[in-house]
């Protein structure tokens, strides 16, 4: 791994505390040595034409990117990485689909590859999202036909090539709502998901541990004034939950409410191996995906991941939802640092790692840096 070269970056600085004018230290540990500045407020942020300098994306639900798709196996997770870092994301989980045990064995056999390599290929790949296998067989969504209760051999198995940081249930399975706590306790941080659950199995699997709810209102029971269902648990009970906003897979106006509701909502690109690639077929797992007039699509026209990219989710935020800089930042960085519990991430304070983003005032991204190192370094 390259190591990074001290620097000191000027611009519009996010801290935890607001933007500041100033100047960000990077020391040769790839840390942030000091933040110095006076403190200005957003607009003036925007305003001013200096870089926007915010915290690197994380993206805590990536199933591919550019070409390739994380259940190939082999060098994939490589090329998914690279692809979401010239996109502004440092760090991500690499999301698995519901397949048979051997294909799933197979996938993670190539991301402990990836991971014993460190970051020299693109953004930190923290290890695993099992999104399925444990899931709803009448909730599957684009998944394929591979779900089955919670296997706790399976599981240990996999977690011993790969750590599984984050992982998907249907809690009205009653052997998943059972092994939560079991779960928890063996660091999964357990999301509720691809299901057919009702409101009340929702709260209790809150109860017993889970944190949070995975692509929020899609493959959910949905919210009847009487039936409140899956989202309804998620509107009244989450601290978190994760969303994707590209204004396909939810509309906006939904988005607002999840906004209103959930305070810690924070944003995942569910993005496939279409992502930065243009229309055509692609993989989704063992699934042949299309990819048209910006969205994938199955052959039977249900939505099978996006194209989306982390830069383009803060773009959505702030200019069709109206979010302030600081907070749309926080929902694309600091949300899902905090969820994982990831030390040092999510945020520019010192001694974080210089995890970094600068942006123009329109947004659009100026340069990358990756525990300290430029992305433009990292590709020479």
């Amino acid at each position: 791994m390259k190591r990074a070269a001290p620097a000191v970056l000027r611009g519009a600085i996010l801290t935890p505390a607001g933007f500041v004018d100033g100047t960000l230290d990077i020391d040769a540990q790839g840390r942030i040595g000091a933040i110095e500045g006076l403190a200005i407020d957003s607009r003036k942020a925007r305003e001013s034409g200096m870089p926007l300098v915010l915290p690197g994306f994380i993206d805590l639900h990536v199933h591919g990117g550019g070409g390739r798709d994380i259940m190939e196996g082999g060098d994939a997770a490589r090329s998914v990485a690279r692809l979401h870092a010239a996109h502004g994301t440092t760090a991500l989980l690499a999301t698995t689909m519901t397949a048979p045990p051997a294909e799933l064995a197979s996938a993670f056999g190539g991301l402990a590859a990836t991971l014993a390599d460190g970051i020299d290929h693109g953004a930190r790949v923290l290890g695993v999202h099992l999104e399925g296998p444990y899931i709803s067989g009448a909730r599957l969504g684009a998944q394929p036909d591979h779900a089955r209760p919670v296997d706790l051999d399976e599981l240990g198995r996999l977690h011993a090539q790969v750590p599984i940081r984050l992982l998907t249930l249907a809690p009205e399975i009653a052997a998943n709502m059972a092994l939560i706590p079991a779960l928890c306790r063996a660091g999964h941080v357990v999301q509720i998901g691809h299901t057919l659950g009702s409101y009340e199995h929702g709260v209790q699997a809150l109860q017993l541990g889970a944190r949070g709810f995975t692509h929020l209102f899609n493959a959910m029971s949905g919210m009847h004034h009487r039936e409140p269902g899956m989202v309804g648990a998620a509107l009244a009970h989450a601290d978190y939950a994760e969303i994707i906003p590209d204004l396909l897979h939810s509309h906006a106006g939904a988005l607002r409410v999840a906004l209103r509701a959930i305070p810690h909502l924070f944003c995942v690109t569910d993005s496939t191996a279409a992502a930065g690639m243009p229309d055509g077929e692609y993989r989704l797992g063992s699934q042949t995906v299309r990819k048209c007039l910006g969205g994938v699509r199955l052959a039977d026209g249900t939505l099978a991941g996006s194209t989306l990219t982390m830069d383009q989710a803060l773009r959505n935020l702030v200019d069709t939802l109206q979010l302030d800089l600081p907070d749309a930042a926080r929902r694309v960085s600091t949300h899902a640092a905090d969820f994982l519990g990831l030390e040092g991430r999510g945020r520019l304070s010192r001694g974080a790692f210089a995890d970094l983003v600068l942006l123009d005032r329109d947004l659009q991204l100026q340069d990358v840096f990756l525990e300290g190192v430029a992305l433009d370094a990292r590709r020479n």
